[in-house]
């Protein structure tokens, strides 16, 4: 019996891919395994879903089974594998080896754990897949008061949805500015003061030191002294790629799991793909670069070894408060900001020493101009020659 091509994780990445690769081939047998339910949803949606009104089931796509049918695969869920076998190309649940012809890891990135003293820890919600969503939906329910760790990218979207949602939101990051490293300093300003003019309240600087139940819900310490009151947390302090397992079995891993312009780990046969991988130093953990290294690999794995490549990557950050749209530019990039500002418009442009456009931040009105500025941006990873194809696969 022919070994499957086996895809661990059934998000964005492991979806997308197995969709991909079934354009190429529609027989060779496919194996999904994923530890939640194996329902598809765009992973974006979830801080949407307060201002859309969608609860959990709205915002997934198809069940399990349907994508099994989609796909001509066979889906495990509420399965977590326990160990790669790489030397033996299989995999272990527990006492189970699954044999492969290929592997892809496509487990994303887990979220980095918040540590606070006080009795009520488990009122603070990271929202990092469907299953997280549907828990904190179900404890906002007669709720109003959130406060949300975290004034980055996935902080600022949750106040924006939330605060469309009727809730009252209070946010906490030890940051002097909301998306540190991600936007210049007058492009942040802008942002905030969208959120601000909806009802957001920042607090930049202090951390969460204790939360506790009290006689009006939870009680919030900061360690500037600040107490607030609020109802439950969002915990939006950040991913980190999912790399044990990995590391394990003797992969090479650095900030994610390390991988060449085929997306192939340093064992053959082994692939990782979106939020977990690390492609030339690069770990983003966007949908662009996601979909493009979903289209590669599957022309490597049906035998026609394809080099991901990246265009320019822009990312849109949905605070519809004031509107945002952000190219950062690559990291050691040698360059500065220049900025033109009109209240919440700004467009913030950094530029190489020879006045080459390496990125921007745009907000308000100015996000208008980001297609013609996408037209300047260089590559985020330019394209390489492409290699003979493969006879077979296998």
């Amino acid at each position: 019996m022919t070994a499957p091509v086996v895809i661990i994780g059934t998000g964005l990445a492991g979806y997308n891919l197995a969709r991909e690769w079934r354009k190429l081939d529609s027989d060779t047998p496919l194996l999904l395994i994923t530890a939640d339910d194996g329902r598809s949803y765009s992973k974006p949606l979830l801080s949407t879903g307060f201002a859309a009104s969608k609860d959990a089931e709205s915002l997934g796509m198809a069940s399990a089974g349907a994508m099994a049918e989609q796909l001509n695969a066979e889906i495990r869920t509420h399965t977590r594998v326990t160990r790669l076998d790489p030397a033996n190309r299989r995999v272990w649940i527990g006492n189970e080896p699954v044999a492969y012809r290929d592997l892809v890891l496509a487990w994303g990135a887990q979220t980095r754990k918040v540590e606070v003293a006080g009795d009520a820890d488990e009122a603070i919600f990271p929202i990092n897949d469907l299953l997280d969503y549907g828990r904190f939906r179900a404890a906002a329910a007669g709720k109003r008061r959130v406060l949300i760790l975290g004034a980055g990218l996935i902080g600022c979207e949750f106040a924006n949805d939330l605060l469309h949602g009727g809730y009252e939101v209070e946010l906490v990051a030890p940051s002097q500015q909301i998306m540190p490293g991600l936007l210049p300093q007058e492009a942040a300003r802008a942002v905030q003061n969208g959120l601000e003019g909806l009802g957001a309240r920042f607090h930049l600087g202090p951390v969460l030191e204790r939360l506790e139940h009290g006689a009006d819900g939870l009680a919030a310490q900061l360690s500037d002294g600040t107490r607030l009151s609020c109802d439950l947390v969002v915990s939006a302090v950040g991913l980190h790629p999912r790399t044990e397992l990995a590391a394990a079995a003797g992969l090479h891993v650095a900030r994610g799991i390390v991988v060449d312009r085929l997306l192939q780990t340093s064992q053959p046969h082994v692939y990782a793909l979106g939020d977990c991988a690390e492609v030339e130093g690069l770990n983003l953990l966007y949908v662009m670069p996601l979909m493009a290294g979903a289209r590669a690999l599957a022309k490597t794995l049906f035998g026609n070894p394809t080099f991901v490549s990246y265009g320019p990557m822009p990312v849109t950050v949905k605070t519809p408060a004031c509107p945002l749209v952000v190219s950062p530019p690559a990291l050691g990039a040698v360059g500065s900001w220049t900025v033109e500002a009109s209240g919440n418009d700004v467009k913030a442009l950094y530029l190489g020493p020879d006045g080459q456009l390496l990125g921007y931040a745009l907000t308000g009105a100015a996000v208008q101009q980001r297609l013609a500025l996408n037209k300047q941006l260089p590559p985020v990873l330019a394209e390489l020659p492409q290699i003979l194809s493969l006879k077979s696969p296998g």
